[in-house]
């Protein structure tokens, strides 16, 4: 009766029924019998019937559960992390009569390391009576799995005291926590161990140094360990290939997973594919992950979550997002990361409004918004029309919670930035300043020169100097870009020192916006020195010598300097053509500058801007060439816009033409009615030309429009103050001494001149 029970039972797993736990422990006559049915549905890992079978069996206490059955049950409660029914089983084998031995007591350490009960683990350990290699490797598996690396370590000094020699498994465990840790020093001791005690034999403990050197950013020692692996598996193909494309080796990524496909003895795994496609995410190679995508759906992973999130990204990094809709319609079953990277995508590609819509699907299909989905929503919000929707996500922030992660608070500062003024982000900010971070203050710095305050940079600069907040390139290019729109060369030699000394200067960025900001501020000189004195000049260190040369007046040094940007195999970009045709503007030199202007796009792939086409307008204009000006309007694909038709007006006034002046006025008050440049500009010329009556056209057109002129000004720094300064200003506290000076100035500078004026009399006469 019992086989027949028992061969019922394992007929009944083999086609997947899973019987009734009560009727078949209700016909269980026998201790055997009890404890095979256990064994047998833990073997078959049906956990929760195995436990209502135990539950069953403690109310027979004629029934004793057998040595083998407890340490079954202690290793299912492991395999489903049930910290609850693992207690309870452990309370009942220390009741029992069972005698424990080392094999069971290293079970009930893995069990409570597995379910992440570190504390009970190492009480067990230490009242073991006997140790071996197993007890000590499933502690520090424990520590190193739950985030306690120090405390890994030290178990395996203690073990090493004790007289064992690790194992492979040792090894493994030992070596993920070093790589944790980050303390690389260990981690070159552990690899020198391993080859002493566990050759290239040991796949264990070689996948996991093969880990250890790539979370170190040591590319070449992980290669050479894998390269040592004689039969390599898909953990050791996924580890090195996973840290070519984290460490920027995206190629070399993309060889080895066609390596591993050339072999045939692997078949990737969604792991791969996903850092295969991070791979072409990089490089912007989508050519490369529909391929991949292809090998997906031949091996079975197009519908599989984590694959399907990879190829999401993949294809919505690289701009086709038809694509990435369509990948994301396919997985079965999409999880929050799936849904976050569709999100993000659309929101990051300019689709602000659909990336709301997958949004709102996203929360009607019972998945919570964490921080990712909100922050990726705020960085699609990026111009005023997104700040109604921007306070909306606000509001969700605070709804979830979130209002504490430092993260989400500085996409809403960089949203608030983009899309609001400049006292709501100060607002903002106030909120956590305390807590702020070096993307906080950044994010302040770049919504202050977005609205125009480089004064403020500075200002907040000093503060989150003080704040001993970690100042990084982006921080620096703030800096330098403030230096700049205020024309401060004292402190932006100020910066360049800081730079030197805190290391950033030697940052191909950082190098860049000093060449900007010397030439901007008018030191050529030095702007010139830093890009001699560069090893590795790109396209934006040529670009920006040659654009400072070119607007300070040196245009014939520009054009040299462009030649030798070519001769050195750097390839021009739009910015460059800016320079070299405002250079050629300054010189005259006409037919080189339309020649430029033609071969931008045939010959280096440029398409010309409005930038461009107001160069050749003001090339022309300036050679006194206002028809052929004119006709290269006309025939613009772009439409003109207020700074193409200035650049014509201003040499109109320079020349006299009041038709062509009036013409080019007239197109920009169409553009901008409150234009104050044009009705000023035309107001002159008309003066000039002695049409009274249309100036006065022009001053009662102001009028009615409540247009003003700006007025020009200009500042000096003394002692560190900034002194500002408009023409006929009048509201200077020491106004007074200022124009008492100037008088003076004005009356030496007659005296000089006194003289001169009778000698040249003298030798008329």
């Amino acid at each position: 009766m019992e086989k027949m029970l028992r061969s019922g039972a394992r007929a009944a797993f083999r086609n997947n029924q899973i019987p009734s736990t009560s009727s078949v422990v209700s016909t269980i006559k026998t201790e055997e019998s009890m404890n095979d049915h256990i064994n047998s549905l833990c073997k078959q890992k049906f956990y929760k019937e195995a436990m209502e079978a135990f539950d069953s069996a403690q109310k027979n206490s004629t029934f004793k559960i057998r040595l083998q059955t407890y340490t079954s049950l202690i290793c299912a409660c492991s395999s489903s992390r049930s910290l609850a029914q693992g207690r309870k089983i452990h309370d009942q084998i220390s009741k029992s009569y069972c005698k424990h031995d080392t094999v069971l007591n290293n079970h009930i350490l893995s069990m409570y390391g597995k379910c992440g009960s570190l504390r009970e683990a190492r009480e067990v350990f230490d009242f073991m009576p006997q140790r071996n290699l197993v007890s000590y490797t499933s502690v520090i598996t424990g520590y190193s799995q739950n985030g306690q690396e120090g405390e890994a370590i030290k178990l395996y000094m203690e073990m090493l005291q004790a007289g064992l020699v690790p194992d492979q498994f040792s090894f493994g465990s030992i070596i993920k926590a070093c790589a944790s840790a980050g303390d690389a020093a260990l981690g070159k001791q552990l690899h020198g161990q391993v080859i002493k005690v566990e050759p290239s034999s040991s796949l264990f403990a070689q996948n996991a140094l093969i880990a250890m050197y790539v979370s170190f950013g040591k590319i070449s020692d992980a290669r050479r360990v894998f390269c040592g692996v004689p039969v390599k598996d898909v953990i050791s193909w996924g580890s090195i290939i996973a840290g070519f494309s984290q460490l920027g080796y995206e190629f070399e990524a993309l060889g080895h997973l066609k390596d591993m496909l050339s072999y045939g003895v692997c078949q990737p795994n969604e792991y791969i594919f996903g850092s295969s496609l991070k791979a072409c995410s990089s490089l912007l190679r989508a050519d490369y992950g529909s391929q991949i995508h292809g090998l997906c759906i031949k091996s079975g992973f197009s519908e599989d979550a984590f694959a399907g999130c990879s190829l999401c990204d993949m294809y919505a990094r690289c701009g086709f997002l038809r694509s990435a809709r369509g990948v994301f319609n396919q997985i079965e079953r999409p999880d929050t990361a799936s849904w976050n990277v569709i999100i993000a995508g659309l929101a990051n590609n300019g689709y602000a409004d659909e990336a709301v819509m997958f949004f709102s699907r996203m929360r009607s299909s019972g998945f919570a918004p964490d921080a990712t989905s909100l922050r990726s929503l705020l960085c699609g919000q990026t111009n005023e029309m997104g700040l109604r929707r921007g306070v909306q996500i606000h509001s969700f922030v605070v709804k979830y919670g979130l209002v504490t992660d430092l993260s989400v608070c500085n996409s809403l500062l960089t949203m608030y930035g983009c899309c609001s003024d400049l006292n709501l982000c100060f607002r903002m900010f106030e909120e956590f300043r305390k807590k702020a971070d070096s993307v906080s203050w950044n994010a302040i710095l770049t919504a202050c020169l977005r609205h125009e305050q480089p004064a403020e940079v500075l200002r907040l600069f000093k503060m989150m100097f003080f704040s001993q907040c970690e100042t990084d390139h982006i921080t620096m290019g703030n800096l330098l870009r403030a230096c700049v729109e205020i024309s401060s060369l004292k402190l932006g030699s100020q910066v360049h020192c800081y730079n030197l000394k805190t290391g950033l200067v030697l940052e191909q960025f950082i190098t860049n916006g000093l060449i900007d900001m010397y030439a901007k501020c008018g030191s050529l000189e030095q702007a010139r020195s830093i890009f001699d004195s560069m090893d590795n000049k790109d396209v934006v260190s040529w670009s920006s010598l040659i654009v400072g040369y070119a607007q300070s007046g040196f245009g014939e040094e520009a054009l040299t300097l462009f030649k030798e940007m070519k001769s050195s195999g750097t390839k021009p970009n739009h910015v460059t053509f800016v320079g070299v045709l405002t250079a050629c503007s300054h010189v005259g030199l006409v037919e080189e500058g339309l020649k430029l202007y033609s071969i931008m796009q045939s010959e280096h792939e440029i398409t010309p801007t409005k930038e461009h086409c107001s160069c050749v307008v003001d090339l022309l204009a300036r050679a006194g060439h206002l028809d052929e000006a004119e006709k290269f309007i006309d025939k613009m694909e772009l439409e003109p816009d207020v700074v193409v038709w200035k650049t014509l007006l201003s040499a109109c006034k320079t020349q006299g033409n009041v038709d062509l002046a009036r013409k080019a006025a007239e197109n920009i008050l169409k553009i901008d009615p409150c234009n104050s440049t044009a009705h000023v500009l035309l107001c002159g010329i008309h003066a000039s030309s002695g049409n009274w009556e249309d100036a006065a056209l022009m001053r009662s057109s102001m009028r009615k429009h409540d247009v003003k002129k700006v007025p020009g000004q200009s500042w000096i720094e003394v002692k560190d103050e900034r002194h500002v300064f408009f023409a006929e200003d009048v509201l200077h506290p020491e106004r007074d001494d200022i124009y008492t000076v100037l008088h003076n100035v004005w009356l030496e500078m007659v005296n000089e001149s006194r003289p001169q004026h009778k000698r040249s009399l003298q030798f008329i006469h």
